[in-house]
């Protein structure tokens, strides 16, 4: 008797129809706490108290709470139910461009979780905390070393609080040298949103640069912006179309020339880690996105971390507080020296962060750390040479870095949309790429692989990715503009939930329809 070498499918059958109960095989739908609860009973028994001064005066609650009552297992199904239908980066591939979520390796995990690094408190004495600061410093100092730059603040929170301080140090660094009246900070229109953001809060002009033909910034188009009145520039390298900016370095020389500073947005570090020295091109401030260039994609885990190394001549400018060696002991200087521009925010950043970056530094050392970039390369372009023939790229003169740039040009006349694609990735199980970004670029779809994806991923994603675009020129719109049908909701009106939030949950008479 001969085995069934075909087995049985496995995956929905078309027209089995909707189940009664609104779920998806064993991924069921989920409602609100609210609704599978009451407000009449509580799923344990707490004994009746009596609350004394609790010198809240008039603001005292006078009202019952109104929560929904739930047994344990019923709170427990809830938020595991929940869990199952979260997309996650030890679940599947995350493609998304400009945002590097890469494996986060389970060493630094167990590393950031040891006594004295998990539980420390910001308040505590300096003398109980030397190792953690020890972990600053030393985190420091690779920091620099792979950006070739003079100091760093560790304190930001993330990318765009990084720009912030950036940004901040420079403007000190101008009123220092009597040159406060440059009120003009120049952006290119690739940029990141938080780039102009940033500037305009600090009260600057933002002055857009546009691309060229080739996608990148023309070292021309800044001389011509370039005047009195600049007071830096902000350029992404690698730029937000995932291309290294060729004429970087005539870039600040110009800039510097003219008596202004160049602002490096560092979110696209992982591309040239250990490759490239930023302050080899002549930045003068970068921030490092540690929650994605060093592991702990977007701060999973924690809060995320945005150090700013600085130049020599924006140096003195950084914030407090800080760490500085004095003999054998370390202390964290809280106070304002010499021409920092103050403090930036409460205390000493994301201990986590930083005990999860400096870990991967030295599990990967220097020559790992150079090969992650580069394979986070050589990933975006192979993915870009196997699309090459069904996708259309609107900057295809030359290698891509970390990430590989498509527009929609090849859906013309196909009736699908960049959005009708991307919904259609959900129902083959794969997680959409960045879309609609750059705005440079019309119908925008931005893949970043990472260097931590298998062969054998990509190729999986790659036929997923030309199955769809084969299906889409062939007429077959359908199963674009429907889709997700496969998801636990279906497409939801987007605009219309950011125009119209339902912010309240009121219950409703109706009776819950079992499925969609």
């Amino acid at each position: 008797m001969s085995m069934n070498a075909q087995g049985r499918p496995s995956a929905p059958v078309a027209d089995a129809g909707a189940p009664a109960t609104g779920a998806a095989a064993l991924l069921p739908a989920e409602p609100l706490l609210f609704e599978i609860g009451d407000r009449d009973h509580s799923g344990v028994d707490l004994p009746d108290i009596e609350v004394g001064n609790d010198r809240l005066g008039g603001l005292r609650r006078k009202t019952a709470l109104d929560l929904p009552g739930l047994t344990e297992p019923e709170a427990m199904r809830h938020y595991v139910r929940l869990s199952r239908q979260n997309y996650a980066i030890d679940s599947g591939m995350y493609p998304l461009g400009s945002c590097t979520m890469k494996h986060n390796p389970r060493l630094n995990e167990k590393t950031a979780r040891l006594p004295g690094f998990a539980d420390v408190h910001p308040l505590q004495p300096v003398s109980t905390v030397q190792g953690a600061l020890g972990v600053i410093e030393e985190l420091s100092h690779w920091l620099m070393e792979l950006t070739n730059t003079t100091a760093v603040a560790m304190s930001p929170k993330a990318g765009a609080h990084g720009e912030l301080c950036g940004m901040m140090a420079i403007k000190a660094a101008h009123e220092a040298n009597g040159q406060g009246h440059r009120k003009i900070v120049l952006v290119p229109e690739s940029a990141h949103g938080t780039n102009p953001a940033t500037a305009a809060f600090l009260g600057y002009t933002v002055k857009s640069i546009d691309a060229n033909e080739h996608g990148t910034v023309d070292v021309d188009a800044v001389k011509a912006a370039l005047s009195d009145d600049v007071a830096a520039i902000m350029l992404t390298n690698p730029n937000t179309c995932g291309l290294f900016e060729p004429q970087v370095i005539e870039i600040a020389q110009a800039v510097h020339d003219a008596g202004a500073y160049f602002y490096c947005d560092g979110a696209n570090f992982n591309a040239i880690m250990g490759v490239v020295r930023p302050g080899d091109l002549g930045i003068d401030a970068m921030h490092i996105n540690l929650h994605k260039t060093f592991s702990t994609p977007h701060g999973g885990g924690g809060p995320g971390a945005g150090p700013v190394v600085l130049s020599a001549a924006l140096a003195p400018f950084a914030p407090v507080p800080f760490v500085r060696r004095d003999g054998d002991a370390l202390e964290l200087v809280e106070h304002t020296e010499g021409q920092h521009f103050g403090r930036l925010t409460a205390f000493h950043g994301q201990m986590g962060m930083f005990v999860r970056a400096l870990t991967y530094m030295l599990s990967h050392g220097a020559d790992g750390l150079a090969q992650a970039a580069r394979d986070a390369v050589l990933n975006a372009n192979y993915i870009k040479a196997r699309l090459a023939d069904l996708f259309s790229a609107p900057y295809n003169h030359r290698p891509v870095m970390h990430e590989v740039l498509f527009d929609d040009t090849f859906l013309k006349g196909t009736g699908v949309s960049t959005l009708d694609f991307a919904k259609a990735m959900i129902d083959e199980g794969v997680h959409p790429m960045t879309m609609y970004f750059p705005l440079v670029v019309h119908g925008a779809m931005l893949i970043e692989p990472t260097e931590s994806e298998s062969l054998q991923t990509l190729d999986a994603f790659i036929a997923t990715m030309r199955d769809l675009a084969e299906d889409a020129k062939s007429g077959n719109s359908e199963r674009f503009t429907a889709a997700p049908v496969r998801a636990p909701l279906r497409r939801l009106d987007e605009t219309r939930a950011a125009r119209q939030p339902r912010l309240k949950w009121t219950p409703s008479d109706a009776p819950r329809a079992a499925a969609q």
